[in-house]
C-alpha cells in the first residue's frame, strides 16, 4: 500500500482534565486530516494520552487510586472528548498499553545495544513539577530557580542517558536545510536560536524505581523506569508499528511476532508522519530531543512539526482557581460542536496566542453562522421551495466565477493548512451570495410571470452555492455540511473536494427539507460553567 498522509496531536498528559487547549488543537488536526481526505488522500489521524510519569503517580496518590485505575478514568474522559468534537480520528493511543510499551522497549534496546545509551552519576537540580533535570544555566542570577519550575530538589543518583549532545551540529544543518521542518516560522528560528546558543547536553532518559515507579521499565535495568518524556514521544512510531508499518518495524528489527501488529487488518505505510501538531509549551522535545531520537533509530524525520499557541480567557492565563476557565464540553453541549469548531478555527491562526471571549463567540455565532451561513442557505432553499416546489431550474453559470476563484484559494490554504485564512476565502462565498439576494430581490422576481426565466437563474445560482459550501465547510464542521447537503436532497457525501465543481446540481432534482442551521439565540453566552469534575 502506498504511504498515506500521517497527522498527529501530541498525546494529552492525564494529571487533569481536559481543557480548551486540548480540544483545540484536536479540532485543527481533525480539519486538516478532514481536509486531506476531501483532497483525495488516505489519511491516518492520531491521539491519545500520555500516562506515566511522577505527577500521574502524585495525582493518583492524591485520590487514593492506583496510578492505572486514576490513568483508565482520565483516558476515558479525553476519548469522550474525541467523540464530543466530533473528530474522525483512526486511532487513540495510550501509553499505558502492551503496543506501545512493547515499541518502547525495542527502542530501547536497540538503542542500547548501538552504545546510544550509558549509565552515569549524577549530581544536580530536579524539578518534579515539569520532571526534569536542570542545570546551572536555568539559575537566576541571586541562585533561584523560576517558580515556573516548582519545587526544586538537589539530586544525587545514577541514571542512564541517552547520547544527544553530539548531533547538535547535524540538527541545526538540518532544520537550516528543511525552512518548513518546523512552523511557523518563529518558532523555527526560535529552535534554531537555542541549539545556537546552548551546548546540548546527554539526556538523561531514566528514573530510579526507588524514586518513581509508574513508568515504563528498562529493559536492560529493572532498577530503572523510562523518563516520561522518552516514552511519549515513541507514541508515534508504536502506534504505526501496530498498524504493521514496514519502515518502523523493519528499522527496529521486529520479527512478525515480536511484537505483532495490534491489528489483523492490512499493513499501513504511515512513516514517516507527515505532520506533528503540538504546543508551543512542547516545541523544544519535538523538534530537538525526537529528531536526534529517530537519527539513532534509523528512521526518517517526520515532514512538518506545526505549532499553535496558548488560549487566553478576557486577556488573561486561565486558571481554575479564578475560575476563568473555558469548558468545551459545556460549550459544546449549549451551542453545538460546529459552532465550536467554528469559533475556535476562525478566532485563532495556528502559531500566535488567543484570547477567548464569551461576547466574541456569541458575536461570531450570531453574525457568521446564523445571519451570515444560516440565513443564506435557509432563504435560498426556501425560496427554491416556495416558487418551483422544491424543483432545481436549468443549470447557470452567474455566480461560477467568483465561486471557483474563491474555491481556488481555499484549497491552496488547505493544502498550507492556513485554516482560518481558508475560512475567510469561505465566507467571502456566504457574503456574495446573501448580497446576489439582496440585488436580485427573487422575492420580487416571483411577482411577474415575465420574469420567470430570470428567477430560475436566480434560484439555480443560490442553491447550487449552497452545495459548493457545504463540501467546503465539511472538514471544519462536518455535521453542518451534511445537513445542507441533506437538505439539498443529496444522498451523496460532501466530503469530496472535486464536487466543488460548478454545475453539481442537476435541473428537475427535488431538495429536501428546510430547517435552521445555527437557530438565532437571545439569551446572553453562556461559556464558562465547568463541570463537575468528580
Amino acid at each position: 500500500m502506498s504511504k498515506m498522509f500521517y497527522v498527529t496531536t501530541a498525546i494529552d498528559y492525564v494529571n487533569g482534565q481536559p481543557h480548551l487547549g486540548h480540544a483545540y488543537e484536536k479540532v485543527v488536526t481533525d480539519v486538516i486530516a478532514r481536509a486531506h481526505r476531501s483532497l483525495g488522500q488516505a489519511v491516518f489521524f492520531l491521539t491519545g494520552t500520555d500516562e506515566h510519569g511522577q505527577k500521574v503517580q502524585q495525582a493518583a496518590q492524591a485520590e487514593g487510586a492506583t496510578p492505572q485505575a486514576y490513568c483508565d478514568v482520565l483516558a476515558a474522559r479525553f476519548q469522550a472528548l474525541t467523540r464530543k468534537l466530533d473528530l474522525a480520528n483512526d486511532d487513540f493511543i495510550r501509553t499505558t498499553e502492551p503496543r506501545h510499551k512493547a515499541i518502547v522497549a525495542a527502542v530501547l534496546n536497540k538503542l542500547h545495544a548501538q552504545g546510544d545509551i550509558y549509565k552515569a552519576p549524577y549530581t544536580g537540580w530536579y524539578s518534579g513539577k515539569e520532571e526534569t533535570f536542570l542545570t546551572e544555566k536555568d539559575r537566576r542570577p541571586d541562585g533561584t530557580f523560576d517558580p515556573f519550575w516548582g519545587e526544586v530538589t538537589q539530586l544525587v543518583e545514577e541514571n542512564w542517558y541517552f547520547r544527544m549532545g553530539r548531533d547538535q551540529a547535524w540538527l541545526v544543518d538540518f532544520i537550516e536545510s528543511h525552512p518548513d521542518f518546523v512552523q511557523p516560522v518563529y518558532r523555527r528560528n526560535e529552535v534554531l536560536g537555542f541549539l545556537r546558543a546552548e551546548a546540548l547536553e546527554d539526556l538523561c532518559i531514566s528514573r530510579p524505581k526507588a524514586r518513581l515507579n509508574w513508568g515504563i521499565p528498562l529493559p536492560f535495568d529493572a532498577q530503572y523506569v523510562n523518563y516520561v518524556w522518552f516514552d511519549a514521544l515513541v507514541n508515534y512510531i508504536s502506534a504505526a508499528a501496530a498498524h504493521g508499518d514496514p519502515v518502523v518495524r523493519a528499522a527496529l528489527g521486529l520479527q512478525p511476532a515480536d511484537p505483532p501488529p495490534a491489528t489483523s487488518a492490512p499493513a499501513l505505510t504511515l512513516w514517516p508522519a507527515d505532520l506533528h501538531i503540538v504546543g508551543k509549551d512542547i516545541l523544544r522535545f519535538h523538534a530537538v530531543f525526537w529528531p536526534i531520537m529517530l537519527k539513532a533509530m534509523g528512521l526518517p524525520l517526520p515532514g512538518k512539526i506545526l505549532v499553535h499557541g496558548w488560549w487566553q480567557k478576557d486577556g488573561e492565563k486561565m486558571s481554575k482557581s479564578t475560575g476563568n476557565v473555558v469548558d468545551p464540553v459545556a460549550v459544546i453541549d449549549d451551542w453545538g460542536v460546529d459552532a465550536f469548531r467554528y469559533y475556535v478555527v476562525r478566532e485563532l491562526d495556528i502559531g500566535p496566542d488567543g484570547n477567548w471571549t464569551d461576547a466574541g463567540f456569541a458575536a461570531r455565532y450570531h453574525a457568521e453562522l446564523a445571519n451570515g451561513l444560516g440565513n443564506l442557505v435557509n432563504r435560498s432553499l426556501s425560496m427554491l421551495k416556495r416558487y418551483r416546489e422544491g424543483i432545481v431550474p436549468a443549470t447557470s453559470a452567474e455566480l461560477a466565477g467568483e465561486v471557483s476563484e474563491a474555491v481556488a484559494r481555499v484549497k491552496a490554504d488547505l493544502l498550507d493548512h492556513r485554516l482560518q485564512a481558508a475560512l475567510e476565502s469561505i465566507w467571502s462565498i456566504v457574503t456574495r451570495a446573501n448580497q446576489y439576494v439582496d440585488q436580485t430581490a427573487p422575492f420580487k422576481l416571483a411577482k411577474d410571470p415575465g420574469k420567470a426565466a430570470r428567477l430560475d437563474e436566480v434560484l439555480y445560482n443560490l442553491a447550487e452555492t449552497c452545495r459548493v459550501l457545504a463540501v467546503l465547510l465539511w472538514p471544519f464542521i462536518p455535521a453542518t455540511g451534511e445537513r445542507i447537503f441533506g437538505q439539498l436532497g443529496l444522498t451523496g457525501h460532501p466530503g469530496r473536494f472535486t464536487a466543488t465543481a460548478w454545475g453539481g446540481l442537476t435541473p428537475g432534482h427535488r431538495i429536501g427539507e428546510v430547517a435552521p442551521l445555527f437557530p438565532r439565540r437571545d439569551a446572553p453566552a453562556r461559556v464558562l460553567e465547568p463541570r463537575n469534575a468528580s
